[in-house]
């Protein structure tokens, strides 16, 4: 009788392990984990060898829009390693990873947006935006902005929906020329491909950690941060925002990413701007319609938008996204 129990209770051990190691591997790669993943696969790109990453035997790749091959694109062009100006976000929930660095591709200073989607611990997906640098000496690709990387307090720390849910509203805030949509701090700086385009006007705070940045100050001419400059009708010229993809988010960092297609039709050339004593119409008769594909890093504390990084590309109106 005590054998029987004891096989038993042998068996209903065993499958408890095995139910275990199971849950482990249904876990997937957890943040250190996935933050190694990152660097072996930008390893992988400068080797010129898609072996050396962990891909599926079916992984989509997308550059720019573009459907490419393992071995093809950055894997034939990146020519060093990530300077100081390096961003990575991992998801252990979405079992996802990406990023912005600043690397050689070609011979050039370049921007890297990536993803990578995991699934059983290959990657699935990788998708990469390639933009080569205006001013290889541009100081706001140097380093990366001091509070983006730093860990958030607990007290102001947002759960990953929340995340989420916060970037994603900053694409309805500029699809809808609504800034409260989104709930942009006062202290809210923007930089798209280099270049500090919100606030309009005024030096930068410094992007101190939570609570720490002075408010801007206001009724400067000119001056608008991220919330009225959406809200004085600048980014008319957007018709819409489209294959938002929204996944990525750490909590330890309250860092999102997001990757959108804008399309920008120009079927009107002008538009009105309210608020803004120094620009009063935008007039864009020049400019011929395009998309622009592009990435967006937000970095998220106290249920506020303090920070984001971005890039795009230029591509031709109504470009496929590379994802269909």
């Amino acid at each position: 009788m005590n054998t029987i129990r004891l096989t038993v209770c042998l068996g209903a051990m065993t499958l408890a392990t095995l139910a275990g190691a199971a849950q482990a591997a249904d876990a997937g790669l957890d943040r250190a984990a996935l933050l190694k993943l990152a660097d072996t696969y930008l390893a992988a790109l400068l080797a010129h060898d898609p072996a050396k990453a962990p891909l599926a035997r079916d992984v989509k790749v997308v550059e720019n829009v573009t459907r490419i091959k393992a071995g093809e694109g950055l894997w034939k062009t990146a020519g060093s390693a990530p300077t100081q100006f390096k961003i990575v976000v991992p998801d252990p929930l979405t079992q996802e990873v990406g990023g912005l660095v600043v690397m050689q591709v070609d011979g050039k200073a370049t921007q890297v947006g990536f993803r990578l989607k995991l699934s059983a611990g290959k990657i699935v997906e990788a998708e990469h935006l390639v933009v080569a640098l205006r001013d290889a000496s541009n100081p706001n690709l140097q380093k990366v902005r001091p509070a983006i990387p730093l860990p958030i307090p607990d007290e102001y720390a947002d759960s990953h929906g929340r995340l989420i849910y916060i970037a994603k509203s900053y694409y309805d805030a500029l699809d809808n020329n609504n800034g409260h949509l989104a709930p942009f701090a006062s202290d809210c700086e923007r930089h798209e491909n280099g270049m500090r385009t919100a606030p309009s006007g005024g030096p930068s705070l410094g992007a101190a950690p939570p609570g720490g940045a002075p408010t801007r100050p206001a009724g400067l001419l000119g001056m608008q941060d991220c919330t009225t400059q959406i809200d004085s009708g600048t980014f008319q010229y957007i018709d819409t925002i489209e294959d938002r993809r929204v996944e990525v988010a750490d909590t330890a960092t309250g860092l999102a990413i997001g990757f959108s297609h804008f399309h920008h039709p120009m079927t009107q050339k002008k538009f009105k701007i309210t608020g803004n004593p120094d620009r009063q119409e935008s007039d864009m008769s020049n400019q011929k319609p395009f998309d622009m594909p592009a990435l967006h890093i937000f970095k998220i504390w106290g249920g506020q938008i303090h920070e984001i990084e971005a890039i795009g590309v230029m591509a031709p109106l109504d470009s496929p996204t590379g994802w269909e």
